[in-house]
């Protein structure tokens, strides 16, 4: 049993790896060698008059690795004079969180390793981007609009140059101090014009690609500024007006994205905040600290997934007019199986990460 901690990681998986390492697991969901439980959370109210506590888990399997990802975390709701509003997450105090994944062996049982979830959660999602942007995406996409500029939008741009010849980003993100820091920073990471932009419109025009990658409860850009020839790629379907769905002349769900209740309840539903469904504790006064995320939320359902359409089942893009969507969600508890089980075996052939005891995780079944 090992820990791999984030600044381990890092040395551990290339973003060209992560991308592969996705595409051979869902590959594989149709023959039964991989499978996955989709994200569950559990709400519960704290002391705060605008948060709420959650815990969330989901487990994938791929390649004799058993994965399960979870996280607690206080959930803080900023609610604007415009109607819109963003979710923020912390644990113990602010950019901090807690969040962990093990893995295991199928074969037999054993606790393979322990690994924080920075690393591999920033990456995962940018491989999934990657990996969807490869599928639908012109050969020929070099121009990309980012609306985000988070962590998890450096590494969805890092997805989408490994995948297409990306040589210039617009980016914006409402801060103007974190859109030009974004821009310096993955400008000199990448090697490529990236420019920061002070709307989502102009980020837009003429853009190969459309990236959202943000916390936003709501639509981050109009349906009539998709162009003919655009690819895509959300981290949330919130994101997108319901609107441009009617557009999308190709749209593809990664998988399927959670335990969705069969018959909602108020104690277990759809739309709690970003959460696209859960259990949820508390009163109903307490309960109205949650913004109804599933009203903003685009229906994805009945949109063929990944495997569809690498088993022949549904098209892809068959034209360069075309306007293409894909939606990353899905598939989540396989993607920490694949990419975990990467690392960790990339971390025993170069004897990293820190030994940890057996002892402290088996014992004895006799009392």
């Amino acid at each position: 049993m090992i820990l791999i901690d984030n600044a381990t990681q890092s040395g551990l998986l290339t973003m060209s790896e992560c991308i592969d390492a996705l595409e051979r697991a869902f590959g594989a969901i149709d023959s039964g060698q991989a499978i996955y439980r989709p994200k569950t959370d559990v709400n519960v109210p704290n002391s705060k008059t605008n948060e709420y506590y959650r815990f969330g888990s989901m487990e994938g399997w791929f390649d004799g690795i058993f994965a399960i990802r979870f996280m607690s975390e206080v959930m803080v709701f900023d609610r604007r004079a415009d109607g819109s509003w963003r979710e923020g997450q912390y644990s113990v105090e602010p950019d901090k969180n807690c969040a962990v994944v093990l893995l295991f062996s199928s074969e037999n049982g054993e606790p393979l390793a322990m690994l924080n979830d920075n690393w591999i959660q920033h990456m995962r999602v940018g491989g999934t981007a990657g990996l969807g942007t490869r599928l639908l995406a012109r050969a020929d996409a070099e121009t990309v609009s980012m609306i985000g500029s988070g962590g998890m939008a450096q590494t969805f741009l890092q997805g989408l140059c490994v995948v297409r010849p990306i040589r210039r980003v617009r980016v914006y993100s409402p801060s103007a101090n974190n859109r030009e820091a974004y821009a310096a920073l993955m400008s000199e990471r990448l090697g490529i014009t990236v420019e920061a932009v002070d709307n989502a419109r102009a980020a837009m025009v003429g853009a190969d690609i459309v990236a959202t990658c943000t916390n936003s409860g709501t639509p981050v850009f109009e349906a009539d500024w998709l162009e003919p020839g655009m690819h895509v790629v959300s981290v949330g379907t919130n994101e997108v007006p319901p609107e441009a769905v009617p557009r999308f002349d190709v749209a593809v769900r990664q998988g399927i994205h959670s335990m969705a209740p069969g018959e909602e309840s108020q104690r277990h539903r759809a739309g709690v905040g970003l959460s696209y469904a859960g259990f949820v504790a508390g009163s109903e006064q307490e309960m109205t600290r949650i913004p109804e995320g599933g009203a903003a939320h685009i229906d994805a359902s009945t949109f063929p997934m990944y495997v569809d359409l690498v088993a022949g089942r549904a098209p892809g893009r068959t034209s360069d007019e075309q306007i293409s969507f894909y939606y990353c969600h899905g598939n989540q508890g396989l993607q920490f199986a694949a990419v975990g089980g990467v690392i960790y075996r990339n971390a025993i052939a170069a004897g990293k990460g820190m030994p940890m005891p057996l002892e402290w995780f088996l014992q004895s079944q006799k009392m």
